[in-house]
């Protein structure tokens, strides 16, 4: 909750450009998702496949650049850095590019392509605040994966006939989408919780995705048995 927050540098506010986003009163840096605009274009690629390829390609760019950033575990201000010497001028050609289009009238205004470029102009400063504060994203994937898996659910439990029925599927969401933040693969987490209730039972903590491989293990082990002569 922002109202509870210390007062620092104002926090980024990562959406797309709808206005049901908006923080309120609260005092935000605003920052626009660019899959968001990039998709615009995607949309309409068919019908402008060589104006469609230069925004990818000069996008695709930005997007390695942030992933070596990444590589390279550098630090918000190392990373600003590093944009600002590669990224910046793929994205002031692309906005001489947009500039470009309507000036010279090579694309109608109320166009698919049109339309994305009017939406990537309006959101530009929004777009490109990556370009100027530390830390700031690129998009908001991480957190639309996060609210996908609870719109999905939410869908699913349309159909659970009983209350009961709802908790189960609940425990079975929470437990998946952990593994899966884990890196554990949750078919066969799952399917090692049934083989082993009864040490699950006794110890639930230690079959936590985040460190079940070791009770895993030693439960295995003890199946076995000790090796014979």
């Amino acid at each position: 909750m922002l109202e509870l927050r210390e007062v620092t540098d104002p926090p980024i506010h990562m959406s797309d450009a709808s206005t049901r986003n908006r923080p309120g009163d609260h005092p935000t840096l605003s920052a626009s998702c660019i899959p968001h605009a990039r998709r615009n274009y995607v949309d309409v690629v068919e019908a402008f496949p060589d104006e469609v390829a230069f925004v990818l390609h000069t996008l695709r760019g930005v997007f390695h650049t942030d992933a070596q950033a990444k590589r390279q575990a550098l630090s918000p201000a190392e990373r600003l850095r590093l944009h600002q010497e590669e990224s910046a001028p793929r994205m002031q050609a692309l906005y001489d590019w947009m500039t470009k289009q309507f000036a010279q009238r090579s694309v109608e205004p109320h166009s698919g392509l049109g339309q994305a470029i009017a939406y990537m102009q309006k959101h530009w400063q929004k777009l490109t605040l990556f370009l100027r504060v530390p830390g700031a994203p690129l998009d908001n994937n991480i957190t639309e994966r996060i609210l996908k898996k609870a719109i999905q659910h939410r869908k699913n439990a349309l159909f659970y006939r009983t209350l009961n029925g709802a908790r189960v599927g609940d425990l079975f969401m929470t437990l998946i989408h952990t593994a899966e933040l884990n890196k554990v693969e949750p078919f066969h987490y799952l399917v090692s919780l049934l083989r082993h209730a009864a040490k699950v039972a006794l110890d639930l903590a230690a079959w936590m995705p985040w460190n079940d491989s070791e009770a895993l293990a030693q439960a295995e082990a003890e199946s076995t048995g000790p090796p014979r002569d």
